[in-house]
């Protein structure tokens, strides 16, 4: 018995309809690709630890393969661009931070947008800044530090993970606002500016406490100070910058999640659940805390206004200490 001709119309509009469908409307992650996090540092860093932390546990949760792709360079914008150029499928997602997604729009020419290049996923953590020196240098708190540097002017030198880098913004700004003349050398990650501090080629740097907390505990570099409002509960007895007499100092670093522009909605909401559930886990907790990390996480919503408030944050700051990415 033949099917009427608009029954035959009809299924086969289906049939394309289905085909057409966009992956999120099918299982994810389902195609065989394993789900790449691009960090925007060298391995090693802080970003880098973290990032690893989640991935490892996305991995036993989803029983999916999540390898962590470092694409350190540009203080993050090479990382950023290749994702941002990336398909819209949920396979190639970014770990970006304060610098990739907040500062690099208020001191570079960039070839993305942070916004407009990107789906925001889920906030992972915040986490303060802080003010370390190689032990050879005779400061051992921030006004001898500041003392030393209008002594010597252009004799200390600050490394940074890249021109546009929270640590780099942290360097600057600290100079404009003590006085100082500080030479900056940048260098493509946290890591390899970390172990150049520590070995004494460069004198000072402010990076995260997640990149710095080993080296201060085996006492590779001497901290003075943190840059967030109030003390560390891992270093209680380390002052803040603000407090050590540099009045309304602040920078506190956060990190979150994104893919490409246009990724569908429904893979944006499957990544932001797993990532949630995976940060709620005591034991991603206990290991981003001991990294110097607070979780903070919530919606691809609360994200993206995070993202808004930075870009203009930074923009102005940027523009009235007359920062530069040179």
């Amino acid at each position: 018995m033949k099917q009427p001709v608009h029954s035959i119309v009809t299924l086969a509009l289906v049939a394309v309809a289905l085909a057409a469908a966009p992956a999120s409307a099918q299982t994810y992650p389902a195609s065989g690709k394993p789900i790449k996090i691009v960090v925007p540092t060298a391995a090693g860093g802080g970003n880098d630890a973290m990032a690893r932390i989640v991935a490892q546990k996305l991995n036993e949760k989803l029983k999916w393969t999540v390898i962590v792709d470092n694409k350190a360079g540009g203080g993050g914008a090479i990382a950023a661009e290749s994702v941002a150029k990336s398909a819209p499928d949920g396979y190639t997602i970014m770990f970006g931070y304060i610098a990739t997604h907040g500062i690099n729009p208020a001191v570079s020419k960039l070839s993305y947008d942070p916004i407009k290049d990107f789906e925001p996923i889920a906030q992972v953590a915040e986490a303060q800044g802080v003010l370390i020196v190689h032990p050879s240098v005779k400061a051992k708190n921030v006004a001898e530090l500041i003392a030393l540097a209008k002594a010597k002017p252009g004799g200390l030198t600050y490394a940074s993970a890249g021109n546009g880098t929270a640590p780099h913004i942290a360097g600057e700004l600290f100079k404009q606002m003590t006085g100082t003349d500080i030479l900056h050398v940048p260098y493509k990650g946290s890591a390899p500016a970390v172990t150049d501090t520590m070995g004494g080629t460069t004198q000072m740097m402010f990076p995260s406490l997640v990149a710095a907390s080993g080296f201060i505990k085996s006492g590779k570099v001497r901290a003075l100070a943190v840059t967030g409002k109030k003390r560390s509960p891992l270093y209680p007895d380390l002052p803040t910058v603000d407090e050590s007499g540099v009045k309304g100092f602040e920078v506190v670093q956060w990190y979150g999640f994104f893919a490409p522009a246009k990724t569908p909605k429904e893979i944006v909401n499957k990544l932001n659940s797993e990532i949630v559930a995976v940060l709620r886990d005591p034991d991603v907790t206990r290991k981003l805390a001991e990294q110097g990390a607070d979780v903070v996480t919530g919606s691809p919503e609360q994200l993206g206004k995070l993202v808004q408030s930075e870009v203009a944050k930074w923009s102005k700051l940027v523009k009235e200490a007359k920062i530069t990415a040179d």
